[in-house]
């Protein structure tokens, strides 16, 4: 089973997608393991420079160079702070383009629970309401669960 491809995906050859490619152009702004872990972080409610560099285990200057590239990318803002007798600083906040990888990240816990399974076990989901599991899903705007043979890549159709 594969995803379909139509139009000049399925006449490209072993011509290289590049730019082109939403996956190209998401792995270049945010597509590194401290990104994804500094993004996994602000999910669990980190916002601050130190907590994120802590529970991420990297020095503060590969974290202050990721944090620059992902709010440039518009992945977070920087919102000022200013503790009591304190210099103002500031904190890292999700923009509407990070809450969006929420998915991804979701995935990516999904898949390294099955997949990649760590001593600890997986680290499931639940839906705070009812408490059954999450579970990332590919759906068309209609509302159908779409399987990846029925999956289709190119130009965009009125169906």
């Amino acid at each position: 089973m594969t995803v379909q491809l139509e139009g000049r995906l399925a006449r490209r050859g072993d011509t290289p997608l590049g730019d082109r490619c939403g996956i190209d152009r998401t792995m270049q702004l945010i597509g590194n393991r401290t990104a994804m872990l500094l993004l996994r972080e602000a999910f669990h409610g980190a916002t601050r420079f130190d907590s994120l560099y802590k529970r991420v285990g990297v020095t503060e200057a590969v974290a202050a160079q990721r944090l620059r590239e992902l709010v440039a990318a518009g992945v977070f803002t920087k919102q000022p702070y200013r503790e009591p007798g304190q210099r103002t600083r500031h904190e890292y906040v999700l923009t509407e383009a990070g809450h969006a990888l929420l998915p991804v990240l979701t995935g990516l816990l999904e898949w390294g629970g099955r997949y990649a399974p760590a001593q600890y076990g997986p680290s499931p989901m639940a839906h705070a309401g009812c408490g059954e599991a999450v579970h990332v899903e590919i759906r068309c705007e209609a509302g159908h669960l779409v399987p990846e043979e029925d999956l289709v890549l190119g130009p965009s159709r009125d169906v």
